[in-house]
């Protein structure tokens, strides 16, 4: 991806960050903190974990299918929004799967840790229990191993725990900029064919 184009790409996904800064979850999907600052929050404990950069990018972008570009995804809170699918054109225009693949898959490994791990659904906040029974509620065995198998499983699985940690309100985290500053260098490693 040139220069421009690159910008281009990193300043419409910064735009819809930043339209998410007083953006809150509603309804039975309300959480403690805004959209904005739960992306960045999920972020800093990838970065914290050591996750390579393409890891932080699909930490940072995991919710923001939950957009339409400003706009909130307005559904009834008995729909399944399918945030994980929503953004995936507009961010393989730049990313490859290992940012794509743990975005798509972090609801599935939702659905395989509250199934392979029975203390896990103790940990999920009372927003993340309502999506997931509308998400298909935990896997089954063979759901858990065709999971399992996926070659982002584990990634995604990593991402999943980040997201439950993330919602903490008034964390300090580095600014949206910071991250932009990481998903720009991201897409000008990627090879010339992107």
């Amino acid at each position: 991806m040139n220069a421009a184009l690159r910008l281009s790409f990193i300043d419409r996904i910064g735009h819809m960050l930043r339209a998410q800064a007083q953006q809150a979850y509603d309804g039975q999907r309300a959480e403690a903190v805004s959209a904005l600052d739960h992306a960045l929050q999920c972020a800093q404990l990838a970065e914290w974990a050591g996750a390579p950069p393409s890891l932080v990018a699909a930490a940072l972008l995991h919710d923001i299918g939950h957009f339409a570009d400003d706009e909130v995804v307005s559904l009834d809170d008995a729909v399944d929004d399918q945030h994980e699918l929503r953004a995936l054109p507009l961010l393989a225009q730049g990313f490859g799967a290992a940012v794509l693949e743990p975005i798509r898959l972090h609801v599935a490994a939702k659905r395989y840790l509250v199934a392979s791990e029975p203390a896990y659904r103790a940990s999920l906040s009372p927003a993340s229990l309502h999506s997931l029974a509308l998400q298909g509620g935990p896997m089954s065995p063979v759901e858990c191993a065709a999971f399992a198998a996926l070659p982002f499983a584990q990634d995604a699985v990593a991402l999943r725990r980040w997201d439950d940690l993330a919602k903490q309100p008034g964390k300090p985290t580095p600014p949206l900029d910071y991250y932009l500053a990481l998903l720009s260098e991201l897409l000008a490693a990627q090879p010339a064919s992107r």
